[in-house]
């Protein structure tokens, strides 16, 4: 390989010389080209510089803007909130009063119009008991079909709901609602705040925003709804899909942060994300990289210039100096031509020049060296011969060019490739092709670093099978230090990785359920809130056991109860994603950890596995038997530093949920 690159690069000094013969001019023409790369290395790095001194200002900036706006948004969301639930409690019983009474109440609060472009009040069946400002067909319209509405009967609490066409209005709206409770806390209804999504006030400020000439910020629901963008036609539509921009995907799952990826007309551009939480919306601002980094093309043209005027005038000055050291070199140039031909032993120059004297003493040194070493390397050689082809351990000789040289018997026995097969395809054809690219990365280091190569992985012999080997290659040098070759050792270890393979599972896994156990949950509960502590990731915990298993156990047996554990866990395990880790933490416990989500997300899940696991059944003697769950919710929090103080919050919540009747989700 090295014989190979130094042909290559004398063929291109070859062309970057054509038609210069003196030594002085090839040394100009030389000096020019490194002062060429010099300045261009210069200007590179600058650009570099440049770009990731840009790249992290800009990222701060925009991280910036984009927090301000989540805050903002923040704040007047939950100014909102607290003007909605003032008015819930001023206005008269729902269920008692009058559509004139309420409609009259709602008049008295028109300063809340400041806020929002309605006001409405939903009884509890539904229908809207009274709106203002009126509008036609509004009052008496049944919403309850409207996901704000479901929510509020079943949940309860400050809502945002999904953008939507009112029946009435005909408009795209939003709605932000609170519930309305009588004295024993009965559901009664709601009230809520209607945000006109084009025209109204509430984001008015958002769409007014410019970053720069192209910059902007946008607003998307966590369903993917854009909610405001400078360009009117995106309002209402779908976000771009992931394959377009998967950082805006990320966020709309919840990651927050800085990227940089392309915008919707296929223009990369420097890009923030933000949560604001409390309407389950994602913030984002964008820059064209274009216009970020403007200031440094400018600057970096410019410096062309520069660079080369200062090229011009050194190479006027280096032309002169060279011209007056060169001419001795001529005599000595010849003579080393003469030694490398074989015509001379020796070089043999009398001039007054002591650097030319010392470079013919150093030449001629090496070249007696060369050939002591030839000769030892020889002599080693035919002994390693002899001790390889005797060794009953599989081994291996690499020259420094990366060309195998020899392999043992045992070595050809192992693999089923003799040395012949090996030259004719190299020994990375036959690693199995998804550990190909690591061990050719690491072999390639190995070959330019000179440090040793040690990997496992997957081999294919020449008998079709696929076996695991562990390969140990290490540079050989000579007593003066010169690098010799490499020479390496093949073990076979599949028995061994298969068996550490079952090790591991068998060690985190439950055996009847096949979940997660109490070691595999815990530290994936750890690794969960490192991430927490670290970046401020959100995860969510559920914890429930089952009610009423002691039951199938003591009249069905052991046998019974472990079938209805598997049902349960077959159950469950259908209604939650992949990226959550589901364990059976102990007896009938059970453990939920959903990495990037919030309490609410949480909740919602967990009450699709009350109801998954509701329809359970197993039978026994011709008795049916059924179990539901008493489950607690959890998220992290800002303090939180371990485990078990989640774990004990989320077990205390599914207390409360079994002390509460069973068959219910609490969340802490």
């Amino acid at each position: 390989m090295k014989g190979r690159l130094a042909a290559g690069l004398q063929r291109v000094g070859r062309v970057l010389t054509l038609g210069v013969r003196s030594l002085h001019k090839r040394l100009l023409l030389g000096l020019a080209i490194g002062w060429i790369v010099v300045i261009a290395a210069i200007l590179l790095s600058t650009w570099n510089s440049g770009q990731r001194l840009i790249r992290e200002v800009s990222d701060e900036h925009l991280e910036y803007e984009a927090r301000t706006i989540a805050e903002m948004i923040e704040r007047e969301i939950l100014l909102r909130f607290d003007s909605l639930d003032r008015l819930a409690s001023q206005l008269p019983a729902s269920g008692s009063s009058s559509a004139t009474l309420l409609r009259t109440a709602l008049r008295h609060n028109d300063a809340l119009l400041a806020l929002f472009d309605g006001l409405v009040v939903v009884g509890r069946d539904g229908r809207v008991l009274a709106d203002w400002p009126r509008v036609a067909g509004r009052q008496g319209l049944d919403v309850s079909d409207k996901g704000y509405f479901a929510f509020q009967r079943q949940v309860g609490g400050p809502y945002v709901s999904e953008p939507f066409f009112g029946r009435a209005s005909r408009v795209p709206l939003l709605m932000l609602s609170v519930p309305l409770t009588g004295p024993d806390g009965a559901f009664e209804g709601l009230v809520g705040g209607v945000v006109n999504i084009r025209q109204g006030s509430f984001f008015e400020k958002l769409r007014r925003i410019r970053i720069g000439d192209q910059g902007f910020a946008a607003l998307t629901t966590a369903s993917g709804k854009i909610l405001v963008h400078p360009d009117l036609r995106w309002i209402l539509e779908d976000a771009p899909p992931a394959e377009q921009n998967p950082w805006l995907d990320l966020a709309l799952a919840g990651w927050q942060g800085n990227a940089v990826g392309p915008l919707a007309d296929g223009q990369i551009a420097l890009q923030a994300y933000r949560q604001v939480w409390p309407a389950n919306w994602v913030v984002s601002v964008m820059v064209p990289r274009e216009q970020a980094f403007a200031p440094l093309e400018w600057f970096v043209r410019h410096m062309w210039l520069v660079g080369t005027i200062t090229v011009v005038v050194m190479l006027a000055l280096l032309w002169w100096l060279l011209r007056l050291a060169l001419w001795p070199l001529t005599r000595l140039e010849r003579q080393i031509h003469a030694v490398g031909q074989g015509l001379r032993e020796r070089v043999e120059l009398r001039t007054g020049a002591t650097e030319l004297n010392q470079v013919m003493e150093t030449f001629n040194r090496v070249v007696e060296k060369q050939r002591l070493a030839e000769g030892e390397l020889l002599d080693r050689q035919a002994f390693l011969d002899a001790v390889l082809a005797s060794s009953p351990v599989c081994m291996f000789i690499y020259d420094l060019e990366g060309q195998l040289r020899y392999l043992n018997p045992a070595m050809a026995q192992l693999t089923g490739y003799d040395l012949k097969a090996y030259r004719q395809r190299s020994f990375g054809a036959h690693v199995h092709a998804s550990d190909r690219q690591d061990v050719r990365d690491h072999w390639q280091d190995t070959l330019t670093t000179g440090r040793d190569f040690q990997r496992q992985y997957r081999y294919l012999t020449a008998r079709g099978e696929t076996i695991w080997v562990e390969a140990h290659a290490s540079l050989v040098r000579l007593t003066d230090g010169r690098p010799l070759g490499f020479v390496g050792t093949l073990k076979d270890i599949t028995h061994t990785r298969e068996v550490e393979a079952l090790q591991r599972w068998e060690a985190e896994h439950d055996p009847l359920t096949g979940l997660l156990n109490r070691r595999g949950f815990e530290r994936r509960m750890e690794e969960a809130l490192a991430d927490w502590v670290k970046s401020g990731k959100p995860s969510a915990l559920v914890f429930f056991d089952l009610d009423r298993f002691k039951p199938i156990n003591d009249e069905g047996g052991h046998a019974l109860g472990d079938d209805m554990l598997q049902r349960v866990a077959q159950a469950a395990s259908a209604r939650i994603r992949k990226s959550d880790n589901f364990a059976r933490y102990g007896g009938d416990e059970f453990a939920l950890l959903m990495p990037g989500c919030d309490r609410e997300q949480a909740m919602t899940t967990a009450e699709a596995l009350r109801k998954a696991v509701e329809a359970v059944s197993v039978e026994h003697q011709g008795k049916t038997y059924r179990v539901t769950l008493s489950l607690g919710v959890t998220s992290f929090r800002l303090g939180d530093q371990d485990i078990d103080t989640l774990m004990q919050r989320a077990d205390q919540a599914s207390y409360r949920a079994k002390a509460a009747g069973r068959n219910r989700v609490i969340a802490d």
